[in-house]
């Protein structure tokens, strides 16, 4: 009996040890950005590297709002992110419920033909993406940054795996009360689904946020640009002022940690529920 007890403790000691080391691992790359940024010159380009910053401050962080303007580019890619976000979760709640409800012909196929949409790379349809915007004349515009992102087969799926999972019965009992569709999904099935609305918000925004090839197709003028490509630029015209670009990379990262923080209890739920019905 002591024997196993020893070997259930030696075993648990050496789980957690890998799993430690594997969170260190992952973290690591991000806790040497954040050190980074608060480094002087000198301590960047100091050999061996260290970890720690001799004398920290936060000239960085007032130079690189200095050297480009980071609350235009924050503007503008909180606004998309938060429009094509809202966006989604319109039009793909209205879908998923369309799915997972409604009956009518071809429903399942058509479903799958959407499905199906996920295994075209986004590079295929680029081009044609730009070209439509072009000749709508909505180059360097909001338009060219949220309209096309407002639909997604991602999030369709995801809600309507979410939806299978609410009982029939709360549907039924509401259209005897008088309910319509539309009252159905908008007071009964959205409120029960917060957490896969949750986890279709997180995915969506830190998509948006983080995106950097197509603002890059679509923005021309420097009053037009992301963060992320902002950044881009700004490691072009400074590349051996990695503090500076290091400052610029936390700032980029800060609402998405404060997104998943505030939403990590309805993600998880999200993530864990929308699998339980096929």
């Amino acid at each position: 009996m002591k024997m196993n007890a020893v070997k259930r403790l030696s075993g648990s000691i050496l789980l957690h040890v890998v799993m430690y080391g594997l969170a260190f691992i992952t973290v690591a790359p991000f806790l040497w950005m954040v050190l980074t940024s608060f480094k002087g010159l000198g301590d960047i380009m100091v050999y061996p590297p260290s970890w720690w910053p001799k004398h920290g401050s936060l000239n960085n962080y007032i130079d690189a709002l200095q050297a480009a303007p980071f609350g235009r580019y924050y503007a503008n890619s909180l606004f998309v992110a938060i429009s094509v976000t809202l966006g989604q979760m319109v039009t793909c709640s209205m879908a998923a419920y369309a799915f997972a409800r409604l009956k009518f012909r071809g429903r399942d196929a058509l479903f799958y033909v959407f499905l199906g949409t996920m295994m075209i790379p986004g590079q295929v349809t680029m081009i044609p993406s730009f070209m439509v915007l072009y000749w709508l004349g909505w180059i360097d515009t909001y338009q060219a940054l949220i309209v096309p992102g407002l639909a997604s087969a991602f999030g369709t799926f995801l809600l309507r795996q979410f939806f299978m999972t609410i009982p029939s019965e709360l549907e039924e009992a509401a259209s005897i009360d008088g309910c319509s569709r539309w009252g159905i999904l908008w007071r009964i099935i959205l409120p029960l689904a917060k957490p896969a609305l949750a986890t279709l918000a997180v995915f969506t925004f830190m998509g948006v946020f983080n995106d950097f090839l197509w603002a890059l197709i679509v923005v021309n003028s420097e009053e037009m640009r992301t963060v992320q490509l902002g950044l881009a630029i700004f490691r072009d015209r400074y590349q051996t002022d990695w503090g500076q670009l290091m400052a610029g990379s936390v700032m980029a990262t800060l609402p998405i940690l404060l997104l998943f923080f505030v939403a990590q209890k309805y993600f998880i739920q999200g993530i864990t529920l929308s699998g339980m019905k096929d």
